[in-house]
């Protein structure tokens, strides 16, 4: 015989009321039909829960553990409930978050810290990918999301555009571009040593470098595969680079970021001063209520970026 949630509620209303008639009252039900739940309880319990007579009703000993136990149960439940109403409104559960290195500089830390304020019931577990892994981890449902950049899978993906931010040339210390106070030019770096991208490792930094220095002459030395990586590699003097403004919070020693002119429009959706996007990334079928939560709060992390670069 199985213990029902009403035959416990109505042992906790006649045990904390030791009265037969108030905890009738009180579960707005009659005295008759709320004996029967006792009694059904008491057998499938298999013990006497409650002393009653015509004049009182106590608690036996087992009838005093079983209500602790009653209480930790509903208790329980009540928890489960909520934990349940917490899901169905994207406010909790587990988020797998795909990012690149770059993203997490200037969006990560900000979408962490409102993740821990505002949904802290949401549990992030991070995977640090480039955009293809990001892509290909969506695909076989191992993320949930990623900050990524593009292009990718439109039929495959939905997304949302994060943040913009401008391209920066970073520069060694005392080297003469670093002396130039306009915005520079492709024909700049005509003859330059330049660090640039790997065309398919890093296929969106390569892009972006080959598009402005189109009309330029440079010498590409290096193509790696990371940001931070060409960063560095300015710093030792190997050559010079293209990077993502937000580059510049690496503060990396013996380098400085120099404007670059606007080369970059073309494109309706574009703009021709911040042309590096951000992009949240997601399965098309896929909006559940915690990603919805999710996304706004990715929005949210980066507006700072707005601020210093200018809004959407």
């Amino acid at each position: 015989m199985t213990v029902t949630l009403d035959q416990v509620r109505c042992f906790i209303a006649v045990a904390e009321e030791l009265h037969f008639g108030r905890a009738a009252d009180r579960l707005a039900m009659t005295q008759p039909p709320l004996s029967r739940q006792i009694q059904k309880l008491e057998r499938a319990v298999g013990a006497g829960l409650l002393d009653r007579d015509n004049r009182r009703v106590l608690l036996t000993p087992a009838g005093a553990a079983f209500l602790e136990d009653c209480y930790r149960m509903l208790n329980t439940l009540d928890a489960a409930t909520a934990h349940a109403q917490r899901v169905e409104r994207g406010s909790a559960g587990t988020l797998h978050l795909g990012f690149t290195a770059v993203s997490a500089i200037a969006i990560l830390g900000p979408l962490l810290n409102l993740l821990g304020s505002e949904l802290p019931d949401i549990e992030v577990v991070l995977h640090e990918r480039v955009t293809g892994a990001q892509v290909d981890g969506i695909r076989r449902g191992e993320l949930d999301l990623g900050l990524a950049r593009p292009p990718f899978d439109t039929a495959l993906l939905a997304s949302q555009i994060v943040a913009r931010e401008p391209l920066r040339a970073v520069v060694p210390v005392g080297h003469p571009l670093a002396a130039i106070t306009r915005p520079l030019e492709p024909q700049d770096f005509d003859g330059l040593p330049v660090i640039s991208y790997h065309p398919i490792q890093a296929r969106y930094f390569h892009e972006l470098t080959v598009r402005f220095l189109f009309n330029g002459h440079p010498r590409i030395t290096q193509r790696v595969q990371q940001i931070l990586t060409a960063v560095l590699l300015v710093a030792a003097g190997e050559g010079v680079a293209l990077v993502p403004a937000s580059a510049t919070a690496l503060k990396v020693d013996g380098v400085v970021y120099r404007a670059l002119t606007d080369v970059f429009g073309g494109h309706p959706d574009s703009d021709p001063a911040r042309p590096v996007e951000l992009h949240a990334i997601y399965p098309r079928q896929g909006l559940t209520p915690l990603l919805r939560e999710v996304l706004r709060l990715v929005a949210r992390s980066a507006e700072h970026l707005d601020e210093l670069f200018g809004a959407h």
